[in-house]
Formats: C-alpha cells, structure tokens, sequence
C-alpha cells in the first residue's frame, strides 16, 4: 500500500506514526522541533489522513507498509517515534526492519494486548453519529459530549471532518478494532535489543506500571519515563518537555552508541 507522507529537513531519518483517529499533521509539532537537525518522515496510516483505505486494519499490515516506504525512501539508521496506534507500530517494524532502525521511541502505549480502551467510548460516538446520519459538525460535537467526551478530544477529532466526511476510515476502524487492541507478545528468544524510549503520561492508563515486566522481556534495553500532570496525548499537552527528553534522549543514546 502506497502511504501518503510528508519528508522535510536532512539528516538522519526519523519516522513519526500517529494514533488512531488521527494522521501524520498529529505530531507536527515533534516533527518541526527535530526538524532542523534530522530528516523527519511523517506518514499517514492506512484508513487514516490521505492515505488509502482497506478493510483490513493489523499491526503486521500497517508495520509492513511503512516498511515499504522506507525501503522505497532507502532510509536507514532510522529512528522511530510512534503514538498510540503508532506506537505499537513502531514496536512491531522492530521485527520487520530491524537492520534499518537504529531506535525507537514510543509514547503512552505498551506492548499488551488491551481488554479495554477509552477509545471505545469515542468509537461507540462516531458510530452512532455515522449510522444516523448526523453530518452536522455542532451536533456531532453534542453527542460525543454526552458520552462524556472532553472538548478536547472531541476538537482532535474533528480535525479529521471535512465537508460531512470522516478522514479516517471510520468503518473498517470498527470492525477491526480488537485488532487495534491487540499485541502479539514478541518471544522471550527473539527480544528487541535496539535502545527504545517509552514516555507515559502520568494520567494516563495505558502505560501503567503493571506493564513494566512485560515491556522488559520484549525490550531488555526499554527506559520509561514518566511526564506527570499529562494524559495519553502527553505530546500535545507537554511539548516543550517531550521534545526536550527527546532530545535529550537521542543526544545521549548517540554518544554512547
């Protein structure tokens, strides 16, 4: 699958994978604070941005495109930073590319296999928006307050609505969901030795401590570190401290390896 993308600065490549509902403008602004020194890769996900659309939504799936364009772009070296959906992206090109990653960063997500996620509630909203017909910005906005949905999110995602049409491929989302949710545990003889960064938002629940053992037996080399008073989206409510512990992060990780 050909992925829409957009490649800006020189240097070495680092790949930015956003989350579910969302598309490669998501991280502009980690993009364009590493821009200067790298050469940043954003990309649309399949059924996400402008990228195309299938019904089939996995994590092999989506690892395998991106590895497609990175092989087509002849990057190497790479450094991988993943959102969310993105994140576990990430962690899956791991196995697929890993001659061509040099590390990975990945933000509020772990490698497990979710029995539940706050996305649902969000999914449940646009879906029944979608299947009743409610095109209307301010009415689709009313209902996913309802159900209890932040402002903040609810402007998040509205960011992928135009002209009465969901940028993401809100259908096959659905269908595919517990394929979002779910992780395919790398095996204790194959782990991932590459230097990997994971940054959790300290509100958050989905990089919780209960995950720690299992982030180390698929990443031995795995940091975690932890950016308090932020959510899942902890990049967009704690830039300045994200791009500095990257940049921190990539700095040290450089010198010593």
């Amino acid at each position: 699958m050909k992925l829409n993308y957009k490649l800006q600065g020189k240097g070495q490549p680092v790949v930015f994978l956003h989350g579910v509902f969302g598309s490669l403008d998501n991280l502009n602004q980690l993009a364009g604070g590493l821009v200067s020194e790298y050469l940043t890769l954003q990309v649309d996900l399949r059924n996400h941005g402008q990228s195309p659309w299938s019904d089939q939504i996995s994590y092999p799936l989506m690892a395998q495109d991106v590895a497609d364009l990175c092989r087509e772009l002849q990057l190497k070296d790479i450094i991988l930073i993943g959102h969310s959906m993105g994140g576990k992206v990430a962690m899956q090109l791991s196995q697929v590319i890993p001659d061509l990653i040099q590390k990975i960063v990945v933000i509020d997500i772990a490698p497990v296999k979710y029995n539940g996620s706050p996305n649902a509630i969000i999914l449940r909203s646009l879906m029944y928006c979608l299947n009743n017909q409610i095109t209307d910005r301010k009415q689709i906005m009313a209902v996913m307050r309802e159900a209890g949905i932040t402002d903040a999110i609810c402007l998040f995602l509205l960011k992928s609505y135009k002209n009465q049409h969901w940028l993401f491929n809100l259908n096959a989302i659905n269908d595919q969901y517990a394929n979002i949710c779910d992780w395919q545990i790398i095996p204790a003889n194959a782990p991932c030795l590459k230097p990997i960064l994971f940054i959790r938002g300290g509100n958050s629940v989905y990089l919780a401590e209960k995950y720690q053992n299992t982030i180390y037996a698929q990443f031995p080399h795995a940091e975690i570190v932890t950016i308090s008073g932020a959510g899942h989206n902890v990049h967009a409510e704690k830039t300045q401290e994200v791009l500095q512990l990257l940049q921190d992060w990539l700095n040290c990780s450089l010198s010593s390896g």
